[in-house]
């Protein structure tokens, strides 16, 4: 016996009204929307999209600042977001050339990252490669001593990033390996380790009797900087979406203020670590895969009663130091501390323009586009041009750059008045101390420019 197929009434009756629809589908006539057409992937290609839509017009403006007077600096010792370890306008000659240039170890490469900006202190530059070695030279190049902090566990090239601070005669250094470590500054003896239980690549920050310092993206630390041993703790929300290199904390008398992976920035009392407010800065430039990495990649940095604070997504925010209270927000992400002056604040951008803010209401008085794609064709699109700074020094605006410049800009109204080359091109922010600047390149020098 053979089984038909059944079909139910209703399936008749909605294949009989299928079929209409269909064909009065049919017999309709098609229209075509006018207009230009474009290539879905022309979003990827084109950097106009990724400003605000709400934003407007935006045309440069000058406005005259006040700098102050040059200081003429022996040290800098520290990430510029603690206000007190930041040399407001440091001294620099108009147009620098280079004196001189040493090796310090190991370059960038495809796995490994120089991320330590130089410190400068005691006649001495110290400089953290791409793996774990600490070099001191002197202030005429010529190398003084070396250490490799790689645990006698771990091989070369298993870690990679850090930072560095100094203070009196002691250099305090993170490496990725997850290792704080306290070095005499005349010798390069290790005075004390501290295992951080995670990648040690932010940089640390001395306040006081503590050592203070972001771990793994998602965990504050306070450590004595006598001995090493733990004061407290104090963690965020973890997230794997994270640019290398944690953001240095910012300390003022009472506070701490960290930033994290998450985008989470948190101030807490310095000496308990007890939470005193928390916040985020987070937002998303619309075509930008870049955007879904929250991570803060403009550090805190701490002027007057305020904390300056960005992200590479599109978005800078100037919180108060007390409260955390938003006071503004810009729709300009910043890839390194952002450097306030006078009424203004200095950044570069998350679209490589170096701009000016208005530090009142973050407002733009000035952007000027930085080099961006490597190569301009739009299906070779993909890899940009890495930009350090800015700082202001000699009364100008300077930016290093992975190209082989080392660009300075009239800070009133962003024109470009000189360009000297870096060797390599710059992988660190410059830093000047004595008159000098020095820089690290991308194949592991330092260099100084007078």
């Amino acid at each position: 016996m053979i089984n038909q197929p059944r079909f139910s009434a209703k399936a008749m009756i909605g294949g009989l009204f299928s079929g209409l629809l269909v064909l009065s589908a049919c017999a309709e006539r098609e229209t075509y929307l006018p207009g230009l057409r474009e290539d879905v992937r022309s979003v990827l290609q084109n950097s106009e999209v990724t400003e605000p839509l709400d934003q407007g017009e935006v045309t440069n403006t000058a406005r005259a600042i006040s700098l102050g007077g040059t200081s003429n600096n022996a040290s800098w010792t520290h990430s510029i977001g603690t206000a007190k370890y930041r040399v407001a306008h440091p001294a620099l000659r108009s147009a620098p050339q280079l004196a001189w240039s040493t090796n310090i170890g190991g370059g960038d490469s495809r796995k490994l990252r120089i991320t330590a900006d130089p410190v400068v202190a005691g006649g001495r530059v110290f400089t953290l490669d791409s793996g774990a070695q600490v070099t001191a030279t002197s202030l005429s190049g010529a190398p003084l001593w070396t250490r490799d902090l790689t645990p006698v566990t771990d091989k070369q090239g298993q870690g990679t990033g850090g930072g560095m601070a100094v203070e009196g005669d002691t250099l305090y250094v993170s490496v990725g390996y997850g290792v704080l470590a306290a070095l005499d500054v005349t010798s390069g003896g290790i005075r004390w380790t501290q295992d951080l239980d995670a990648t040690g690549s932010g940089t640390p920050t001395v306040w006081g009797d503590l050592v203070y310092l972001t771990a793994g993206d998602d965990t504050g630390w306070a450590v004595r900087k006598s001995d090493g041993r733990v004061e407290w703790q104090m963690g965020a929300s973890t997230t794997v979406n994270n640019v290398l290199g944690a953001p240095a904390p910012a300390i003022t008398d009472q506070f701490a203020i960290f930033a994290f992976g998450s985008g989470e920035v948190q101030g807490v009392f310095r000496q308990g670590g007890l939470g005193r407010w928390n916040t985020s800065v987070v937002g998303k430039r619309p075509g930008r895969a870049l955007s879904s990495v929250s991570d803060v990649t403009s550090a805190p940095v701490v002027s007057g009663d305020r904390v300056y604070v960005g992200n590479q997504s599109g978005r800078l925010a100037a919180l108060n130091v007390n409260s955390g209270k938003r006071i503004w927000t810009a729709r300009d992400g910043a890839i390194g501390p952002v450097w306030p002056a006078g009424d203004s604040v200095f950044a570069i951008t998350d679209l490589n323009e170096l701009v000016r803010l208005d530090a009142s209401d973050g407002s733009r008085i000035w952007g000027i586009p930085l080099p961006n794609f490597v190569k301009d064709k739009p299906r070779k699109q993909s890899e940009i041009f890495a930009h350090y700074g800015p700082i202001i020094a000699g009364g100008r605006v300077i930016v290093a750059s992975n190209d082989g410049k080392l660009r300075s800009f009239d800070p009133t109204n962003g024109v470009l008045t000189g360009v000297t080359e870096i060797p390599n091109g710059a992988t660190t922010a410059p830093v000047v101390a004595g008159g000098t600047l020095y820089v690290v390149s991308t194949k592991g020098q330092l260099h100084a420019f007078r």
